[in-house]
């Protein structure tokens, strides 16, 4: 570069090349001095350019015309740059100090004085990118959103990837309602970092309701002009209704008509820029909403606005989230789901599933309190009605919602765990559908590992499981497909392993094994994963199913071919041969010269080729067993998986060990390796068949 090459002039032994290397130098630091004394007269920031030689000028021309040599002017030169990293190191402690104290104002929220602070350091440290977007984010909250899109562009000067200025720089093209500058930031931050998809599409979404809402604004007004006459009667009835001193029949029939009057897109947006929302503020209104205790007529008025808030609010989210930024609807909610009276659950049931059948609406209700929410719903799976499927349906969705995830976890002792006594208690006394869903609400709740390792250690959860396994003839459609949801909820919670579960070992994998006969596919395939998890957990469990002819079962549906019922099938016999000894005899007997077990070595499932191998490595400690399989192809087969690039270890492991099993048990099969080349990986394998 310029530098390199300015020294390399200084040093040369050619006069001429070192005197145009110092008339170099001296026109450079002039055109600097220069440089910098503009800079300090100018009102705008600047970066600081570390890459440039000391714009100081002070010293160096006279020195020079003094007969300065090249090692007395490249020593000098040195010494500049200590001074100018030292100045800089100065300032940057400086610099950060004052961010620090910037910060704490605006954690106060006094945002002006964090504006002040990062000024002052940016007037030490011009190039420091995180006083740029802090002061930008500080000028957000102020709605000073020019300051902060000239902000997030000098933070991309110290930083083309900051992905804060990217963020806050869209924020405030969103509130001047540039929408396509706003969706570009957005798509610049995907770009830099694909991991932060969900912020981007939440970012997006914003901005796309944000574009509807203006747009929806502006075609309702020109109607307005237009003299639509939704848009009086609207206005007429919002005028009504907020006028005091009427009756509530009065107030109930008015709020009636107006539902009826929200019935189109355009109505919806005039009754949101009509102050439709604000309805609670008439007392007489929101003290019958709120009322504890309800009288008939406070009921009516309770289930008109909730019919009109479903009026306004279907299929619309701005109005959505317009509702929920009024508290008290917020906190009313949950006291309206659980106030007793059938009428008004079921429209508050229907106006949330208008919000938990989408994303965004799931959001909005992820910011109430929703720490009461899983008790009072799971309570509607005793209604015999259609609030049974509703609250399900809410629950369905909202339970994958991490938020929601995380409540039940704190709430766990008080809100999660009694829910299986109370589903043990009435099981008999309910649908057993509702009850279903109930089951596979909580199954989904276990994705959450904080959630699931709670429940996977309450005693009452493995007890209530068990009982309502044996609580009904298998005969009942309904209560098969409560078995179905049940048995799914117990797969997700032994992903886990304590000692409850060891405790319920035995007990567990006995209704599983009974559940083998049953003539839903379906069922069956969960108990047989059901035995493929829990049988790790407990030898005394192994040798009961065993003994209870557990691997005859396994072999039939093997052999049957059902893909997923396999894979849990093989790992049940790979579990029951890895400690059992009259189960690698069932297994030797009931599959003649394995070919059942050698079928499963061709599938494309690494897990089941690698469960296949180990159990045909155990089963050849058996006398006999490994001279069944000459002649059979079993040496290419394994031969081919030992020395195979498969993504899962074990299954070189066990085709390994297995082979090196079956040449130690039968010599003759060596002839066959021999053939195929293969005696390099029997010698390999055998560290794995002297360590099994």
């Amino acid at each position: 570069d310029f530098l390199a090459n300015l020294l390399q002039g200084l040093k040369s032994p050619d006069s001429a090349v070192q005197e145009k290397a110092i008339a170099e130098t001296e026109k450079r630091l002039r055109e600097q001095g220069a440089s910098r004394e503009e800079e300090e007269e100018e009102e705008c920031r600047t970066t600081v350019n570390r890459t440039l030689i000391n714009t100081s000028v002070r010293a160096f021309p006279s020195e020079i015309k003094a007969g300065l040599s090249p090692g007395g002017f490249l020593a000098a030169l040195e010494k500049d740059a200590k001074e100018r990293a030292q100045r800089r190191r100065r300032n940057e402690q400086l610099a950060n100090a004052l961010k620090e104290q910037g910060n704490e104002a605006f954690r106060t929220g006094d945002f002006a004085l964090a504006i002040q602070r990062y000024s002052e350091g940016l007037q030490k440290l011009r190039d420091k990118q995180e006083l740029y977007t802090n002061r930008a984010q500080a000028y957000l909250k102020l709605h000073e959103y020019e300051k902060v899109i000239s902000d997030c562009e000098w933070a991309l000067k110290c930083n083309k990837n900051c992905l804060k200025a990217y963020f806050l720089m869209g924020k405030a093209h969103l509130a001047l309602q540039h929408f396509s500058e706003s969706r570009q930031c957005y798509e610049k931050m995907l770009q830099i970092d694909p991991q932060k998809e969900n912020l981007f599409k939440a970012c997006v979404d914003e901005a796309r309701l944000e574009e509807q809402r203006l747009r929806e604004e502006q075609r309702a007004q020109r109607e307005l002009q237009a003299g639509s006459v939704a848009a009086l009667s609207i206005q007429e009835l919002l005028q009504g209704i907020s006028s005091p001193g009427h009756d509530l029949p009065y107030y109930t029939g008015a709020i009636r008509l107006l539902a009826g009057a929200v019935n189109s897109r355009t109505g919806q947006t005039f009754f949101r820029t009509n102050n439709g929302f604000s309805i609670l503020s008439n007392e007489a209104v929101r003290g019958a909403f709120c009322a504890e205790s309800k009288s008939p007529a406070e009921v009516e008025l309770c289930v008109s606005l909730l019919l009109l808030w479903q009026a306004a609010c279907a299929g619309n989210e701005e109005n959505q989230r317009v509702l929920l930024a009024q508290a008290e609807v917020g906190a009313q909610l949950p006291e309206l789901l659980s106030c007793g009276t059938a009428q008004i659950q079921r429209e508050t049931l229907a106006l949330i599933s208008l919000y938990s059948e989408h994303e965004g609406g799931r959001r909005l209700l992820g910011r109430q309190d929703l720490s009461r929410w899983l008790q009072i719903l799971m309570a509607f799976v005793k209604c015999t009605d259609a609030r049974a499927e509703s609250a399900m349906n809410i629950l369905s969705d909202l339970s994958g919602e991490e938020r929601f995830q995380a409540q039940c976890r704190a709430m766990f002792s008080t809100a999660v765990s009694p829910l299986f006594t109370q589903l043990q208690v009435c099981a008999t006394q309910v649908p057993w559908a509702a009850l279903a869903r109930a089951l596979a609400v909580l199954g989904r709740l276990c994705a959450d590992v904080g959630l699931r390792a709670q429940l996977a250690q309450s005693r009452e959860c493995w007890q209530a499981c068990l009982e309502l396994l044996d609580g009904c003839p298998d005969a009942s459609p309904g209560y098969q497909q409560c078995v179905f949801a049940l048995l799914g909820l117990m797969m997700n919670l032994l992903l886990e392993s304590n000692g409850t579960i060891q405790d319920f070992a035995v007990p567990i994998s006995g209704r599983c094994l009974a559940l083998l006969s049953h003539q839903d596919g379906r069922i069956v395939t969960r108990a047989t994963g059901v035995l493929s998890r829990v049988l790790p957990t407990s030898p005394s469990a192994v040798q009961e199913v065993v003994r209870a002819g557990v691997v005859k079962k396994m072999l039939k549906f093997l052999k049957a071919g059902g893909q997923l019922t396999s894979s849990y099938a093989i790992k049940t016999l790979s579990i029951c041969t890895k400690s059992s000894r009259k189960a690698q005899e069932e297994l030797l007997k009931g599959d003649k010269r394995f070919q059942v077990l050698l079928g499963l070595l061709h599938s494309r499932d690494e897990l089941t080729v690698g469960n296949a191998a180990f159990c045909l490595s155990q089963c050849l400690l058996l006398p006999r067993a490994a001279s069944s399989l000459l002649g059979s192809g079993v040496v290419q087969l394994l031969l081919r998986h030992a020395g195979g690039d498969a993504a899962r270890t074990s299954v070189q492991q066990n085709s390994a060990i297995a082979l090196g099993r079956l040449c130690v048990a039968e010599p003759r099969h060596i002839h066959q390796l021999r053939k195929l080349n293969g005696l390099a990986i029997l010698n390999s394998s055998m560290k794995y068949v002297q360590s099994s």
